[in-house]
């Protein structure tokens, strides 16, 4: 049975019940209202109205029986239409939800149920409004993937068959061409490669090998990585150390991975003549560890994006920069690790990263600042 008809059944139901119940309790209850009604009369009359007692019990109980059976009809009538408007109010707002769940699933995202009210169905509507955008993101992030995707394919496999196309004319010669092409399939071979991993990171399927590591070692095989890249920059690297008995929990193959995710995005951003600063400060059971640039920044409405797969702030995309999923690497990477990765940042004033590692069960802590 669909809705309609048994939220009515269940009103009438209560209707019945209701005036069955009013008609049994009047009936048992009106006997000693009319016997003392009886007897004050009786007493007004005297003697000669004794005879009438019985017949003045039985009219005015005849009466009263009457009088409910008669408006009966009507106020089940009443009751009938009241129960149907309720029961048509209610339904209304599920057939509203059932319209837009049918044109979520053919694919209208922009479908939005009115949220009128503060009662429980306002609350669903507002939860299916609020998954009704989720999903129109998800399918903007898809659409945006599969593009982004396209364009990082297309610029190394155009080289690829312009490369081929040159041998093939004897425009250049073929050890050339091939070294050429070995380097375009190598970028693609990475390209795949960052895909993979950020498959596995974001389905929580990344094997990781955590134990205890120093942070200072972390920083310290980080900054002699990246010390030359910044050199030639030129830009500064700035490492504050911590103390060695700094200890935290993580996969250290994958912490060097966020680590240099991190510091190739500075030197990125960053102009010659900068600074690239990073630092450790413990708050709790885990430690922070800050990578803060002095570059341009990032403006707020793209603050909230620079994680997500292929989005960069610059819309010239220029090849060679990376795949543009290094950040979203690095984030998954850090929350498998039970941390989390978030930045801060200002247009004109530099970025920060801050990543947060939970520290070893039992280390030594570096002293609060």
């Amino acid at each position: 049975m669909r809705l309609f008809p048994r939220l009515l059944l269940n009103h009438l139901v209560v209707v019945i019940v209701t005036a069955s119940v009013l008609l049994v309790v009047a009936e048992l209850s009106a006997q000693p209202f009319i016997q003392h009604h009886v007897a004050q009369m009786m007493e007004l009359l005297g003697a000669p109205g004794n005879h009438m007692r019985s017949d003045l019990t039985n009219g005015m109980r005849v009466t009263l029986t009457r009088a409910l059976l008669a408006a009966l009809p009507l106020a089940l009538l009443v009751a009938v239409l009241t129960a149907w408007v309720a029961a048509r109010r209610v339904t209304a707002s599920v057939r509203h939800l059932q319209a837009g769940s049918r044109a979520i699933a053919s694919g209208q995202y922009d479908r939005r149920l009115p949220e009128d009210g503060e009662d429980e169905l306002t609350e669903l509507a507002r939860s299916f409004n609020t998954m009704a955008g989720t999903l129109a993101r998800v399918e903007q992030t898809r659409a945006e993937l599969i593009g982004n995707v396209a364009h990082e394919l297309r610029t190394p496999v155009a080289a690829v068959r312009g490369y081929a196309e040159a041998a093939q004319d004897g425009i250049l010669p073929a050890d050339k061409a091939l070294a050429a092409i070995a380097r375009e399939v190598a970028g693609m071979e990475r390209l795949a490669h960052d895909l993979s991993l950020v498959s596995r990171v974001e389905g929580g399927r990344v094997e990781l090998h955590l134990r205890s590591v120093p942070l200072r070692d972390l920083l310290r095989q980080a900054q002699d990585r990246f010390h030359l890249a910044f050199e030639d920059r030129p830009v500064t690297l700035q490492v504050d150390l911590p103390a060695a008995e700094v200890v935290v929990w993580v996969d250290a193959q994958r912490a060097q991975q966020v680590l240099a995710n991190l510091l190739s995005n500075a030197l990125k951003h960053t102009p010659a003549g900068g600074t690239v600063r990073v630092s450790a400060d413990v708050h709790g059971p885990e430690v922070t560890v800050a990578v803060a640039d002095t570059g341009s920044g990032i403006a707020p409405e793209h603050l909230d994006r620079v994680f997500e797969r292929f989005y960069r702030v610059d819309a010239a995309r220029t090849p060679g920069e990376g795949s543009g999923v290094g950040l979203t690497i690095a984030r998954g990477l850090a929350r498998a690790m039970q941390g989390d990765l978030t930045a801060t940042s200002a247009s004109g004033q530099g970025s920060t990263f801050r990543w947060t590692v939970p520290l070893s069960p039992a280390p030594a802590r570096l002293p609060q600042r």
